[in-house]
């Protein structure tokens, strides 16, 4: 039986995952998945890469995720899946590169300047 390792990130979100052929079960954290991301939105998105090439139920997928937020850390999961599946199956590349699953989104949290309230918004101006 093959483990495939594969990491997954956005944001400040990492996810690591141990992807197997079995079942279809999905562990986060020691966690099942719908326990761990309560909300359908990201329960959907974790499901996106199976849906996209109809395999949903054939892969075990053991999750280590830390960092960020739970948005952030649900769409490292769907990037770290996505890569282990193509490593599994390379057919499935280009289903899985046109929804733009493999691509790292680089958007990162702009730091604070000095002077400044956050990265752009200035304080108050008051003229007199």
């Amino acid at each position: 039986m093959e483990v495939i390792n594969k990491i997954g990130r956005r944001k400040t979100a990492v996810a690591r995952i141990y992807m197997t052929p079995g079942k279809g079960e999905i562990q986060v954290n020691g966690r099942d998945y719908k326990e761990y991301f309560p909300f359908e939105v990201h329960q959907i998105v974790l499901q996106q890469p199976f849906s996209t090439i109809n395999g949903g139920g054939s892969y075990d997928v053991k999750v280590n995720v830390r960092g960020g937020g739970i948005t952030g850390q649900a769409e490292a999961v769907r990037m770290a899946i996505s890569r282990a599946l193509v490593e599994y199956n390379g057919e499935f590349r280009p289903a899985l590169k046109k929804e733009g699953f493999l691509t790292r989104d680089p958007r990162m949290v702009e730091r604070k300047k000095y002077g400044r309230r956050k990265a752009r918004r200035r304080f108050q101006f008051s003229k007199r």
